[in-house]
């Protein structure tokens, strides 16, 4: 099956809204065998939506669209489909009533105006079922047998609906009987791209006739394995083996898999050391406790922590010495040792961290240029501080120091001390 992918918005033209619909549909899609040919992005006039489905249709008779389909005068999608079928629009009253009893239980008030809009569907077309959202999915299907798939572009909606109708509905019309196109990511960091490829050796670029792409970020390096032209359970088996064999060649580098996260992993680790865990921030903010009580189930670990931006909190809320702000500076080794250890003995826990660096875009020196972090990790047993030199702009070298301090705990958690 060959699917064409039109993604609708003005905020995405203009580059206010990144548009992550469309990579999510193409990977998803590939997963089932359906071959993503184009994918293109219209704004919302009515002419344009109907013109790159037209064309769309003309190549594979087989769009998916996301998008346009809410309560507003800009959300053309439907009417503008509607009318390339040579369809008109009327009012699904089930969906109506369905509509007015939503807003009658959730939010206690009478359905607005407005909203009736999303009641208003081509004729002959299947309504997809939207457990996620108000805004009905569109099938419309001609007698040649083109389709018109219509998807909310709310992503969390889009995804949703996806998942629960449209996959199944794809896979049981023929997608899912040929090759298909899956991948599997492992999750590296602390370790740069070049000296993973060394590490990889033979391995370097692919496994077993598997691919093997490096795509690095703010977090580390993923390595991505393709398995392209085979059917789903052949594809899977592969991909296993070569995931297997990436992890014996790399060991510790690789913390976790696909959407994981460095502090899911962390907690993890954590857990079953049954460890608790504080946190000491200056530059960042705040930014590495967040992580961490974004992981569920973070409570069983994580103590709390002190955002100590001003030396004054410093000294008053962690134990820093004064003396020792006077003579190495607040980006330091002996700043950041004083934090770690004030957190963990403060707060009570088993392993304190502290982050205190130059994050930029002002303050830097010679001796401490923008981008200097150091990191301070202290146990019951000994501590520990490392001294980083990170690139990118003052959100990304936030982040970067967050992760590094997430590595420096991983490591040293399994040996609880």
């Amino acid at each position: 099956m060959r699917v064409e992918i039109v993604t609708i918005g003005d905020e995405l033209l203009l580059g206010h809204t990144i548009d992550t619909n469309a990579a999510h549909l193409a990977r998803e899609l590939a997963a089932i065998g359906v071959e993503i040919v184009r994918r293109a992005t219209v704004g919302d006039a009515a002419d344009d939506i109907a013109a790159a489905v037209g064309d769309a249709l003309e190549r594979t008779a087989a769009v998916i669209t996301t998008g346009g389909l809410g309560p507003t005068a800009d959300d053309m999608t439907k009417p503008a489909i509607a009318r390339l079928f040579g369809r008109g629009m009327y009012l699904h009253e089930p969906h109506l009533e369905w509509l007015r009893e939503r807003w009658r239980t959730r939010f206690d008030r009478p359905l607005p105006k407005s909203n009736e809009q999303q009641a208003m569907v081509p004729e002959g077309s299947t309504l997809l079922r939207n457990d996620h959202g108000s805004a009905p999915g569109i099938w419309l299907e001609d007698e040649r047998g083109r389709w018109v798939a219509m998807l909310p572009g709310v992503p969390r909606e889009m995804r949703g609906m996806l998942a629960d109708v449209l996959l199944p509905r794809l896979a049981a019309r023929g997608g899912a009987r040929g090759a298909v196109v899956r991948s599997r990511a492992l999750r590296t960091t602390g370790i740069a791209e070049s000296a993973l490829a060394d590490a990889l050796g033979d391995l370097a670029s692919g496994v077993a006739g598997l691919p093997l792409a490096y795509l690095p970020g703010w977090e580390g390096v993923d390595l991505r394995l393709t398995a392209r032209g085979m059917r789903a359970e052949e594809a899977d088996a592969a991909l296993e083996r070569g995931a297997a064999a990436l992890r014996d060649r790399l060991g510790d580098w690789v913390y976790g898999e696909g959407p994981d996260d460095l502090a899911g992993a962390v907690i993890g680790r954590m857990r079953e050391a049954r460890a608790r865990l504080a946190v000491g921030e200056s530059c960042t903010g705040g930014m590495l406790g967040a992580r961490i009580t974004a992981v569920p189930g973070s409570s069983d670990v994580f103590v709390g922590g002190v955002i100590a931006y001003d030396d004054d909190v410093k000294v008053a809320q962690l134990g820093v010495h004064a003396e020792t702000l006077r003579a190495a500076g607040a980006v330091s080794e002996p700043v950041v040792r004083e934090m770690a250890r004030g957190t963990r003995e403060r707060l009570k826990a088993d392993f304190g961290v502290a982050i205190t660096g130059v994050a930029g875009p002002g303050g830097g020196t010679p001796e401490k240029p923008v981008g200097t972090v150091w990191i301070g990790l202290d146990g019951r047993a000994h501590g520990d501080a490392r001294r980083f030199n990170l690139i990118g702009d003052r959100d990304e070298i936030r982040r970067r120091a967050t992760q590094a301090a997430l590595e420096m705990l991983r490591r040293r958690v399994v040996r609880r001390g």
